[in-house]
């Protein structure tokens, strides 16, 4: 496979350099803990279904306001991502043991539809009878589904929507700068995936890419970051090529069987592929899908992060960790609560992140990584992770 010219391996550099760093910062102080009227503010949590970064997403927010002394500082519950996904099992934690002052997680203000299409109108219509009610004063909607349901004029309880692939894109909110409703705000980086995308394109200058989404679901166009990968295509002269396979509202096993048969039929024709938020990409059973790939010589980048690359994937630009997001969020949950309207909160934030590259794959479809590569790549993976089981 051709190594990636001096200038790309120039611009990489300096991209890794500059390009990731964290863009949110207000110039007037955070204003401190309050009461809500002598009382605790009270806050939900509302999903599609459980995912991993929503749970983590939701502990570095309670460190965040324990920092800022809003919680007493404790230890909170100990789950590793790799771990069950469920963030019932914190929420509960945090509605009966943590101590504040002036915070209270209300234990039955959560909701979760289990990623089941045929409980999902239920759940949200529940969900919004008790935010016109005004049973809490903040809502954390989690995710593009979360925010879909939630963020919405139906009701105007200040709502924050968190780890969404793009909020703007999925029409949640009206753009980066604008959330269009005075009671919302949403966390985004809008050019997060445009940016890794063009650095895949530096380094490999592939004519064709391939995705996989699947064409009956809504959502799935921006969870696979179809358009994004259409745009840059435009800009940099290459092509996508599109493969559809049920991923939502299916079992795992036929979400990743689905995925396979499209990884097959793509392999012979792209000069690189993507692997996308989809449940086809499971980690557990990656290095299966990804032969057809290996077998062609075929690069692969991963939007889900270093996960992926550990078992299999041959890049990825990893998210650090979720510790950055802490200040972010609390200071946000701060201005909220001391009477300043979400919409005007900034919500572009954009992460600090890490290269991560698998030396076993590169070595398997005959990559040679320039040492300029290896010398910024924060995480290097010598082997490939198998696990035993299969779908």
């Amino acid at each position: 496979m051709k190594r990636p010219s001096r200038s790309v391996m120039f611009s990489f550099i300096l991209w890794l350099l500059f390009s990731w760093h964290q863009a949110f910062a207000v110039e007037e102080k955070v204003p401190g803990p309050c009461l809500n009227k002598g009382k605790k503010w009270r806050i939900g949590y509302y999903e599609g279904g459980p995912w991993q970064h929503y749970r983590e997403s939701l502990k570095v927010t309670v460190k965040g306001l324990m920092e800022r002394g809003w919680i007493d500082k404790q230890p909170l519950p100990e789950v590793s991502l790799s771990d069950q996904p469920s963030t019932l099992y914190l929420w509960q934690s945090l509605s009966t043991s943590l101590k504040s002052q002036y915070i209270e997680f209300v234990s039955d203000a959560f909701w979760t539809s289990d990623w089941e299409e045929s409980k999902r109108p239920a759940v949200r219509e529940d969900c919004i009878r008790r935010l016109q009610d005004g049973y809490v004063d903040l809502i954390f909607a989690m995710g593009t589904r979360g925010g879909k349901d939630i963020a919405n004029d139906r009701h105007a309880v200040p709502t924050m929507v968190m780890s969404t692939t793009d909020a703007v894109q999925s029409g949640i909110i009206k753009s980066a700068e604008d959330s269009g409703l005075d009671h919302v705000h949403a966390r985004c980086d809008p050019t997060r995936h445009h940016r890794q995308i063009r650095l895949f394109h530096d380094i490999f200058q592939f004519k064709t890419i391939g995705a996989v989404y699947d064409e009956n679901d809504p959502d799935s166009r921006v969870l696979a970051h179809l358009d994004k990968l259409e745009q840059v295509g435009k800009e940099r002269g290459f092509t996508v090529i599109a493969c559809s396979a049920r991923d939502s509202i299916v079992s795992l096993h036929e979400a990743v069987a689905g995925f396979r048969r499209c990884v097959s039929r793509l392999a012979p024709q792209v000069g690189a592929f993507y692997l996308a938020d989809m449940q086809g990409t499971e980690a557990d059973f990656l290095w299966e899908t990804l032969q057809p790939l290996i077998e062609h010589k075929v690069p692969t980048w991963s939007a889900r992060g270093s996960m992926l690359v550990q078992r299999g994937a041959l890049l990825s630009v990893a998210r650090e960790n979720f510790e950055y997001l802490a200040p972010f969020y609390s200071e946000v949950i701060a201005r909220i609560f001391n009477g300043a309207k979400p919409r005007a909160i900034p919500q572009i934030i954009k992460e600090k992140l890490r290269l991560a590259i698998n030396l076993e794959t590169a070595k398997r479809i005959g990559y040679e990584i320039p040492p300029n590569v290896l010398k910024v790549a924060d995480i290097v993976y010598d082997r490939v992770e198998i696990p035993v089981a299969d779908p």
